[in-house]
């Protein structure tokens, strides 16, 4: 490839960060699977652990197979830097302990995935941090959210279950004003469809253990670092802009500019409250991004396929797939997401909560099980599993009411699929 050309998405999903093993001549991204890396010589070590050079120290911190995902999905989303970690769960909990000081607030869309709201209403509150909720659909609702605490804003960029396409720009608008960054999961999109970057996204995360591995076979997550928030303009956020207590007193918002926030969270949050990915996770899902872009594509096939058919079932009350025309998402969508709306939707039945549940029991197909973004067909009743902790009012406002079922369309063949919705539909 000539010196002047940029990779196409396609490119960098195969080849980003990863180069033949220089021990081996090995192609594919070996697994390191090893706890720890022996040191040249004292100095070596001592650089290592100043952070004046960059290098393995323990799998914990950095991994030569972790660091090639990292590098990779940083490509993707157009970012200076990541760092993958255990979860999804970990790379929201590590973004906010890099953030936030006991006391400080932030705003997050109620729509999200029922854990994310049971971790930031509940367990973020032993760290002494407090969540105000606003609604994806208003960007309004955030600016007056906004109070003299506030030190981030939290999206998702399609909402799970809702399928809401979020007007990211329209936050990142509030999020500026306030002088807070925007922190966008981009789990459902992916930078396939989306890449919050390009509307004002400051921070990205993911749970990978969804589209970008894309198996059902591993669990992690990644913090993406836009490189685009200045830590150092307001003094708020004093992990970055402040001196550094445990690496001699350096101050990680001068010494490492753009990707400041990548490191802090690396070698401070991620160091002390250790959620590692292990490397034969961070293999697994490697392999899954080369082929990102094809089952990306086909997945948005496939789901505005089914949706068109659940549309005009008899026994089916509304859809919610922004995929199609008339859909209240449906402009949203072609400006964000133009190649498609994304593999989850939701629909309901007019039977209601009942119905809801016998359909989850009578597919054959689909698997009922509480994933998304998998090669199959995944199948779930949220207000009966993973909404149920919520109230009424709240899995109503987090798009998980009582007749709600979500689909994950996988990569079967899309005849297959409606039939055995409409034998479960037939069987209900």
């Amino acid at each position: 490839m000539s010196a002047d050309r940029t990779p196409g998405f396609n490119t960098l999903a195969i080849h980003a960060g990863a180069q033949p093993d220089p021990a081996t001549g090995a192609r594919v991204t070996p697994i390191y699977q090893t706890t720890s890396f022996v040191f040249d010589d004292v100095d070596h070590a001592a650089a290592l652990f100043n952070l004046e050079t960059f290098g393995n120290i323990y799998t914990r911190i950095m991994n030569p197979t972790q660091a090639v995902l990292e590098e990779r999905i940083a490509a993707l989303e157009g970012g200076t830097a990541a760092l993958a970690v255990a979860s999804g769960h970990a790379a929201q909990l590590l973004v906010f302990h890099t953030l936030l000081e006991p006391g400080d607030e932030f705003i997050a869309a109620r729509q999200l995935y029922g854990g994310s709201i049971n971790q930031f209403g509940y367990s973020f509150q032993k760290c002494g941090w407090t969540v105000r909720w606003a609604d994806t659909t208003d960007a309004e609702s955030f600016r007056a959210a906004v109070t003299p605490k506030t030190k981030a804003i939290f999206a998702e960029s399609i909402a799970n279950p809702g399928g809401i396409i979020t007007d990211i720009e329209a936050i990142a608008k509030v999020a500026k004003e306030a002088g807070v960054p925007l922190i966008v999961d981009n789990t459902l999109a992916t930078p396939y469809l989306l890449r919050p970057k390009e509307y004002g996204a400051d921070i990205i995360v993911h749970s990978l253990t969804k589209f970008l591995g894309g198996h059902g076979n591993s669990i992690g997550g990644v913090i993406v670092d836009c490189g685009t928030f200045d830590w150092l303009a307001s003094g708020r956020y004093p992990t970055l802009s402040q001196p550094t207590q445990s690496y001699h007193g350096i101050t990680l918002a001068e010494t490492f500019g753009n990707f400041a926030f990548a490191i802090a969270a690396r070698v401070l949050a991620l160091r002390d409250l250790g959620p590692a990915i292990s490397p034969f996770n961070a293999f697994l899902i490697l392999t899954g991004i080369e082929t990102l872009p094809l089952r990306m594509q086909r997945h948005c096939d496939n789901a505005l396929a089914v949706a068109e058919w659940l549309s005009k079932h008899e026994r089916v009350a509304w859809v919610n797939y922004a995929g199609l025309p008339g859909n209240a998402y449906h402009a949203l969508a072609k400006r964000y997401c133009p190649t498609g709306a994304g593999g989850v939707f939701t629909f309901g039945l007019k039977a209601g909560y009942e119905a809801g549940v016998k359909l989850v029991g009578n597919v054959k197909l689909f698997s009922h099980l509480a994933n998304i973004g998998d090669t199959r067909s995944l199948i779930i009743h949220p207000a009966s599993t993973t909404h149920r902790q919520l109230s009424d009012e709240n899995r109503a406002r987090a798009g998980a009411g009582p007749d709600v079922v979500r689909l994950s369309i996988g990569l079967e063949d899309v005849g297959d699929i409606i039939a055995d919705l409409d034998q479960a539909l037939a069987a209900g």
